[in-house]
């Protein structure tokens, strides 16, 4: 229950954003709540059976709305489906699905405050440095449209084809190793060593994808960052899969624990992965302080009982 309280109080903050009313008295748009109130994820134009399903939930309907705008920049008509976000995170942000007619056209982020504003823009700069990069491996989304709209920076990205989230360990290298040797800036591309190879940054099962043609889809780039050692990917992958399974310390733990392997396709001997481990961890709980959230829990607890005693390999 307190979950669906936190995401429909971020509804009820993001709906008038999108859908702003005219003030003129005109009667508002209606949309429901899907699967239910309950259990809030998505919001969508409403149909008749959605009855059973409970309320309605009624939206601006001024002239200027989120789905005039892509339909006069795409020049076609658009509706939109609203995911409902999970209000405590530290770079939410409105996630839409746009569709005309011929169906699903792109995914829509919304910068909705200075934070999420600043990682959309980001967002469309790395993707069209992406776009210019011969990269065999890897497949980012293509930017659609990029543009501000009523204060608020608007990314619309090409969906890509989905066809199996389970990707093979060799694909899953490949890919980090084909980012790790990318250089945004114009130098020659890297082939990972050093401390200056390139990381997605959030490069963890639900941004991941096989595609159909043998190669993997990556989406969500607004973390992509340059001047870290090669298999930091490989190891959030890793971590974030773990806390699925078990609580941040020991997940942390076990990130460590099992770098050896995780590290031993880029060329890291044991006593370089277990370095690059705890490189990683400290670089992740360093960027959860940047943003204001912790997710894990304070890094005393999850964090700090590891590398205390491993400060030498820093």
């Amino acid at each position: 229950m307190r979950d669906a309280a936190d995401r429909l109080g971020y509804l009820d903050e993001v709906l008038p954003l999108l859908f702003p009313s005219s003030g003129s008295g005109a009667r508002p748009c209606v949309r429901s709540v899907l699967p239910h109130r309950l259990v809030p994820r998505r919001v969508v134009p409403r149909a008749w059976w959605h009855t059973a399903l409970g309320r309605r939930l009624p939206v601006g309907s001024g002239p200027d709305t989120i789905e005039t705008h892509l339909s006069d920049v795409l020049g076609r008509r658009v509706r939109v489906v609203v995911h409902v976000r999970p209000a405590l995170r530290a770079n939410r942000k409105p996630i839409l699905e746009a569709y005309d007619e011929s169906g699903l056209a792109g995914f829509v982020k919304i910068g909705d405050s200075p934070r999420a504003r600043r990682l959309v823009r980001y967002e469309s700069e790395v993707l069209r440095m992406l776009a210019g990069r011969p990269l065999k491996v890897v497949v980012p989304p293509d930017v659609l449209y990029h543009g501000v709209w009523r204060g608020l920076e608007v990314l619309m990205l090409s969906p890509l084809p989905v066809t199996s989230r389970r990707v093979p360990a060799r694909l899953l290298a490949s890919a980090v190793r084909e980012i790790a040797a990318i250089r945004p800036y114009g130098e020659a591309e890297a082939g990972g060593a050093g401390d200056q190879a390139a990381w997605h940054g959030d490069f963890t099962p639900w941004n991941i994808a096989a595609g159909a043609d043998g190669r993997l889809l990556v989406w969500d780039w607004e973390r992509f960052a340059v001047g870290v050692p090669p298999g930091f990917d490989a190891l959030h992958h890793f971590f974030h899969r773990a806390l699925r399974r078990m609580p941040p310390p020991i997940a942390a733990r076990s990130c460590l624990a099992q770098a050896g392997g995780l590290l031993e396709p880029f060329g890291a001997d044991v006593a370089l992965a277990r370095r690059t481990a705890v490189h990683y961890l400290v670089a992740l709980a360093e960027r959860h302080r940047r943003d204001g959230h912790e997710p894990l829990g304070p890094p005393a607890v999850w964090l700090n009982p590891l590398v205390d005693h491993l400060e030498a390999l820093l």
